[in-house]
């Protein structure tokens, strides 16, 4: 029986068992592998049977086998009673008289060649061979996979004046990059998405207080502190949050990796974890599936009441690493799961925890994107969150998540797990707004050149705008989104050629000359087809004349985005600005700080300044 075969029996065995024993996870713990160490405290909170330890027996191929195979076979013999200990020694004969002894020593018949005495004077030298600690074994090499998008480029107005780009609220770069600095590395230039730094920060924007609009918006225009003479305008949007009693019914369905790749204590254990921050948050009306895939998929879980929380979290606590990964098929189950599960009136949600090592199953990207995007269109939406690192692929999970309608966030520790489903649950698990689109349209009278910082995979054409066919990014309640657009006022030095035969001079439109642009928003209330629009110009009433008077708010998201140019190594922001820059910036607009947040930033920011002065620091 090969290993997939074997893995669907065992996935079929655990379901059945989940089925029959209800609410008592006793009868299916046999087939736990060991706990984490690190996870234990959540079981024994909600006093989950204590799985046995996994056993192991000798195989050829060295490798560890787990007890809990379902063939007979595979089960190690029961251990053998220890031999009986051996009887003494005969006691030794009596010595021989000194006249036989020497008769039997004559009659020893000797062949071969004497040994000189110069053979055995002394002992050969023995050679002493030490490890040379100059030369430590190589690490493994990383497979770590990411999108590589070009950098925004400066436009002209007069030329190119409108910009649109899907809004997002994915967090996984910051998370990722803080995973790089904190270990004592700078990340891959490409590892680094401004948007994504600047999303991972709470800015304090003022909340929408009505569902009919489910977000609020807020502008500012400073002057930025890496170029002369340009101006930076923040835009920011603040989702309207549910109430826990508010909340629809959620459907969740989720999908584990359970494959070799995740053994280690930052994934499968912490994902696990993660989950059981989650598991308090749900209530009676949320039904909760658990699907786990390697070399093949199965239920563990089959849909059980939110409120049932013992029940999630000790079949949570059954689950072990091991075999290869059929991340495709995992998901395709997950999405069987979820749709024979559909809830009209609820969220209908599958979140993946996987480190992205796709490796065995549908693996083309194309199809799972395709797959999934059919799947979005039918109501059920997919969020992946990452672990791990060394295969990390975040070019798969990037994709995975902007075709399901759901977000992608990178966890790297415990903290980020209870930020991501405990304190921001709500926006994590429940949209108030799907497709979210921004365009900018800037008035070539006022603004000669633009660029915008970030959001180089969520570019947008200028027609897809109000193409309700096409999809955009999704917003969770409370969620905020941030985006920063460098601007060169018309008298300034630019960074392009004016065209030689352009318009010598712009006239605004009538009653617009104190506009220095459009900002338009499309988005659709969930399960709506059709879209609706917010307009909001941006003036000089947005303009603050020195940055020291700009919000703080603004100041602090410059400095995020500062961080991030500076670590992706942007071309656009002056040679003069620092890592040093960065961290004045932050520390004269930290502002209020619930959970250290902002001071862990303005950490990361010195430490990456000490990391660029050392040799050897590659971002390739």
């Amino acid at each position: 029986m090969n290993s997939a075969a074997k893995q669907v029996i065992a996935a079929l065995s655990l379901s059945a068992l989940v089925a029959s024993c209800g609410s008592n996870p006793a009868a299916y713990s046999q087939y736990a592998g060991p706990v984490s160490q690190s996870a234990s405290t959540d079981a024994t909170d909600y006093d989950c049977p204590a799985p046995p330890q996994r056993a192991e027996r000798a195989y050829p191929s060295r490798t560890r086998m787990a007890v809990g195979m379902p063939a007979p076979a595979m089960m190690p013999p029961a251990p053998m009673a220890p031999p009986p200990p051996p009887p003494p020694p005969p006691p030794p004969p009596p010595p021989a008289p000194a006249a036989v002894a020497d008769e039997a020593l004559a009659s020893i018949v000797v062949t071969g060649t004497r040994a000189t005495t110069q053979n055995y004077a002394s002992p050969s030298p023995v050679t002493s061979v030490t490890g040379k600690s100059a030369s430590p074994m190589p690490p493994p090499q990383s497979t770590e996979r990411y999108p590589n998008a070009a950098i925004n480029s400066v436009k002209q107005t007069a030329e190119n004046p409108v910009s649109t780009f899907a809004m997002e609220v994915d967090t996984a770069s910051y998370a990722n990059a803080r995973r790089f600095v904190s270990e004592g590395s700078l990340p891959p230039a490409d590892a680094v998405r401004v948007e994504e730094f600047l999303n991972y920060f709470d800015y304090g924007y003022a909340k929408s207080k009505d569902r009919k609009l489910p977000f609020s918006t807020t502008v500012a225009v400073a002057p930025s502190p890496w170029a002369e003479e340009k101006q930076i305008v923040h835009v920011g949007l603040s989702g309207y949050d549910i109430a826990r009693s508010e909340r629809p019914p959620l459907n969740l369905t989720m999908l584990m990796d359970v494959s070799g790749s995740m053994y280690a204590e930052d994934r499968l254990p912490l994902a696990k974890r993660a989950l059981a921050l989650l598991a308090p948050n749900l209530n009676g009306r949320d039904r909760v599936s658990i699907v786990v895939y390697a070399g093949a998929a199965g239920v563990v879980l089959k849909p059980t009441a939110g409120n049932n929380t013992r029940d999630i979290i000790c079949a949570l606590e059954i689950l072990q690493a091991g075999g290869s990964t059929a991340g495709g098929e995992g998901i395709r189950l997950a999405y069987e799961t979820a749709a024979k599960n559909y809830n009209k009136d609820g969220v209908n949600r599958v979140i993946l925890m996987t480190d992205g090592d796709f490796n065995v199953g549908i693996s083309d990207p194309r199809a799972l994107q395709s797959y999934v995007t059919d799947q979005r269109k039918k109501g059920i939406y997919l969020s992946v969150f990452g672990f791990g690192r060394g295969n990390y692929n975040d070019t798969m999970m990037q994709a995975l998540a902007q075709n399901g309608n759901g977000v992608a966030t990178y966890i790297d520790t415990i903290q980020e797990a209870r930020k991501v489903f405990d304190t921001q649950i709500s926006g994590t698990l429940f949209p108030i707004a799907d497709d979210v689109k921004a365009q900018v349209e800037f008035n070539p009278a006022r603004v000669k050149e633009w660029r915008l910082i970030g959001y180089e995979t969520r570019a947008l054409n200028r027609e897809d705008f109000n193409n309700d066919a096409v999809d955009a990014g999704e917003i969770g309640a409370g969620h905020q989104v941030t985006a920063l657009y460098e601007i060169t006022p018309v008298g300034a030095q630019g960074s392009v050629d004016p065209l030689r035969y352009g318009a010598a001079t712009q006239t605004p439109a009538t009653g617009k000359a104190k506009e220095l642009g459009l900002l338009r928003l499309r988005y659709k209330v969930p399960g709506e087809a059709n879209s609706r629009l917010i307009e909001r110009p941006i003036t000089d009433a947005d303009r603050s004349a020195s940055f020291d008077r700009a919000p703080e708010a603004t100041r602090f998201a410059i400095a995020v985005a500062g961080y991030a140019q500076l670590l992706r190594q942007d071309p656009w922001i002056g040679k003069g600005f620092g890592f040093g820059d960065v961290a004045r910036i932050a520390k004269s607009a930290k502002g209020e700080d619930r959970f250290g947040i902002r001071d862990e930033f303005i950490d990361l920011v010195s430490r990456a300044e000490g990391l660029e002065r050392l040799p050897n620091q590659s971002q390739e």
